[in-house]
């Protein structure tokens, strides 16, 4: 009798096209759904163009425009018709700008139950809600798996988060989350996918499991799966698309390969406090907290519920005088909720400001707060400077104490409220409308669509084979837990540039130091060494092509997020952690490195190298790379290495 399997098996061994589910093993996926945003769109579909594909093999894909959409000048809008272009040309289906954040719009109209769902933002996971196995990747995997290749992937381990009982008053969602974020820090996830089970799940609907996948990548892990069950189907039901669900949960008995148990009754209102979603303590402990600025939604805390329990809490009281206070809905399936149910009303008429269902402050469009100034938001991360404010002082928290704070201007447990006020329910039927989803045009027509580029779209650097020897200075020395934010960053002005990554290098490591860029063009290239976590957040090729644009040979680290890791390999670029990481102490900027026998060290399997300071002690790396990444690396990048073999079909449809 076959052993019982977790949920996460199931789903892995329904699209395993190579490879077997041991710890490290590298897995080749056939993918179901593929999801592209606009930021990250431009590069994806420059290099799907370069793959030579004449069509999406892919059964459903869909690019939504969601971050640049403020349009400070011609190149957002530039992108936007690259894109809508490429769309109805290659059979993908466009999402118009004010339709929704991707990750709310796919979770109401495409995610279903068993199928894999790749996607070009780390937050993909939100999908993991529905029952989907949904993971987040880099544009050029994306690209690859549009063109007819599986999906790679390390063999994740799998902790069983088990939630028992009920969430009390109060206490939401966004508490479950950062309750797991508090125990684990930004990197306790890595390599892992985190599944949830337990008599708990029942009592969180869809749209708040929602809460929990999408936060599951900052803690490093792959994504959330949550099972298939009767709140699935409900939600499916709402949404007119019942015939996609499917019942699925782990064998009864099955085992983890790590374990959490979270009592829901036992929690209580958090707060990540700046400048990382890690930082994580009671709200309790802050209480008090002067505040001038509070924002609810973004990619995640954008759903009905969140927005509807903000409304009650403000019916017939008036935002604080001190407080700027603004609210965005995930879609424009939410905004048209809460117009029809009266939460809009409950809102406006407190004194908030709607804002569009865009990305918006979440990725420092808009919304910048006060140098210095604490700001209580919503939102999924609080990376330094990601706000477009240098100094800011940004706070993650719930719903329900968001709206607390916002009518005492300051950080304020939402308990002392007393019994929480009854929120307006939504229509019986919800307002659907697909009008602004633009299907492609038809496979006979589609040849003759002309995908023009503006001039600020710049085909991506061409990436080149690592020689035998890597030489060069260190360009920089950072931390740890350095962001792709602070490589390629947030903000209207610097993502107007990531369609031409030449200008998107310019601001990278600008936070950190405005010289670098100029600095590493004067050196030609070299090394960059970074501590644990380097490339947390985002998903983001930009920060990999950046760094090849400008030369560098190697990133040295402690530790890697993992899709930066992925994103640096898959560009050509050697991933190398410190075997003993006192050795990071000694490393300065500008001092000069030489690695020997690189290509042989990757050719042969061996699993470290020497780095030689011109002064000083040997540093010995971990080359630690999967097989498939070896010949990647050696190739000068999985675009080389494509072109160099024939292409590997995903296998049958689901």
């Amino acid at each position: 009798m076959a052993a019982p399997r977790t949920l996460t098996a199931k789903l892995i061994d329904a699209h395993l096209v190579s490879g077997t589910r041991e710890p490290g093993v590298e897995l080749g996926l056939r993918v179901d759904q593929v999801l592209i945003e606009d930021a990250t769109g431009t590069m994806t579909a420059l290099q799907f163009e370069e793959l030579g594909a004449e069509r999406s093999a892919v059964p459903v894909a869909v690019v939504y425009i969601d971050h640049n959409v403020l349009q400070i000048d011609e190149r957002n809008m530039d992108d936007h018709a690259y894109l809508q272009a490429f769309c109805s040309r290659y059979g993908v289906q466009y999402s118009k700008p004010g339709n929704g954040i991707s990750h709310y719009v796919h979770l109401e109209r495409f995610a279903a139950p068993g199928q894999l769902l790749v996607g070009a933002d780390s937050h993909t996971s939100t999908a993991g809600a529905a029952g989907m196995l949904a993971i987040g990747s880099g544009g050029l995997e994306i690209a690859v798996a549009m063109a007819g290749h599986p999906f790679e992937l390390a063999s994740p381990l799998v902790v069983g988060v088990e939630l028992r009982g009920r969430l009390p008053d109060w206490v939401q969602a966004k508490d479950v989350i950062l309750e797991l974020l508090r125990r684990r820090d930004v990197r306790g996830g890595v390599g892992r996918v985190f599944e949830f089970h337990g008599d708990g799940v029942a009592t969180l609907a869809v749209s708040e499991r929602g809460t929990i996948a999408n936060m599951i990548v900052e803690l490093g892990g792959t994504t959330a799966v949550f099972p298939s069950d009767e709140r699935t189907r409900e939600w499916l039901r709402a949404q007119r698309r019942e015939e996609a669900f499917v019942a699925l949960a782990a064998d009864a008995g099955a085992a983890y390969d790590e374990t959490e148990v979270i009592e829901l009754g036992a929690l209580e209102p958090l707060v990540a406090l700046p400048s990382s979603p890690g930082n994580v303590v009671p709200v309790r402990d802050v209480e008090g907290t002067e505040i001038v600025q509070v924002c609810v939604g973004s990619s995640v805390n954008s759903a009905y519920v969140d927005l509807a329990i903000v409304g009650a809490v403000l019916d017939g009281e008036e935002v604080h005088p001190r407080i700027d206070l603004t609210v965005t809905p995930g879609s424009r399936q939410i905004l048209e909720t809460i117009v029809q149910s009266g939460v809009f009303q409950q809102l406006t008429r407190a004194g908030a400001r709607m804002l569009e269902p865009i990305c918006g402050p979440c990725i420092g469009v808009g919304q910048a707060p006060s140098a210095r100034k604490a700001s209580l938001r919503t939102f999924n991360r609080n990376f330094p400077g990601r706000s477009g404010t240098e100094d800011d002082r940004i706070h993650l928290c719930s719903p329900a104490t968001a709206a607390a704070s916002t009518l005492t201007g300051r950080i304020t447990d939402p308990r002392s409220l007393g019994t929480p006020p009854a929120i307006l329910p939504p229509p019986d039927e919800l307002p659907i409308d697909d009008r602004a989803i633009l299907a492609p045009a038809p496979p006979e027509e589609a040849a003759s669509i002309e995908v023009v580029r503006g001039p600020g779209i710049v085909a991506p650097p061409r990436t080149q084979p690592p020689g035998d020897t890597l030489a060069g200075e260190v360009l920089i020395v950072v931390p740890d837990n350095i962001s792709t934010g602070d490589m390629a960053p947030d903000g209207a002005l610097g993502m107007s540039v990531w369609s031409d990554i030449s200008r998107c290098a310019m601001f990278m490591f600008r936070r950190l130091d405005r010289g670098f860029h100029d600095r590493a063009l004067a050196a030609g290239g070299g090394f960059i060494v970074g501590g644990h976590n380097y490339g947390q957040g985002s998903s983001r090729e930009h920060a990999a092509l950046s760094a090849v644009h400008l030369g560098v040979r190697a990133v040295l680290a402690k530790s890697f997020a993992r899709i930066h890791r992925r994103n640096l390999l898959l560009n050509g670029i050697l991933a190398l952690t410190f075997i003993e990481e006192d050795d990071y102490d000694g490393v300065a900027q500008g001092a000069r490195l030489e690695i020997r026998g690189v290509r042989d060290a990757i050719a042969s399997g061996a699993d470290a190298l020497t780095a030689q300071p011109e002064d000083g002690s040997p540093i010995r790396l971990r080359l630690d790379l999967l097989p498939r990444e070896r010949e990647i690396v050696l190739a000068g990048g999985l675009l080389r290495a494509l072109s160099q073999q024939p292409a590997q079909a995903q296998g049958g449809a689901s």
